[in-house]
């Protein structure tokens, strides 16, 4: 294999630079946008529907992710020999999850 070295360097591209580069001196600190006129037709509309959502992920904050009582439970009746597991209520719910990802996965 033949290796081409007519590529110019970056740096003899003819490409001048016209404006000076703002300084990162700050690492991490954004530097200040020039300020110019903001438009009169500038607006923000917040929708019910986004007040809706903000309102149910408020109150979705304070519901538990797990229920702790519902867990008890379970754990008591597998330890009493109680807890009957049904395999064709699991392989009919497995088969509809890959269905659904299937589909997903279509769309």
């Amino acid at each position: 294999m033949k290796i081409n070295t007519s590529v110019k360097s970056p740096t003899s591209s003819g490409v001048k630079e016209t404006a000076p580069r703002a300084s990162n001196a700050g690492m991490g600190t954004p530097t200040a946008a020039p300020q110019g006129k903001s438009s009169s037709q500038d607006k923000v509309q917040i929708t019910t529907l986004s007040s809706q959502l903000q309102a149910m992920e408020s109150s979705m904050n304070n519901v538990p992710v797990v229920d702790s009582a519902r867990v008890e439970a379970i754990k008591l009746a597998i330890s009493e020999g109680r807890f009957k597991v049904n395999p064709e209520v699991i392989a009919d719910s497995l088969l509809a999850t890959v269905k659904d990802l299937m589909q997903n996965q279509k769309s």
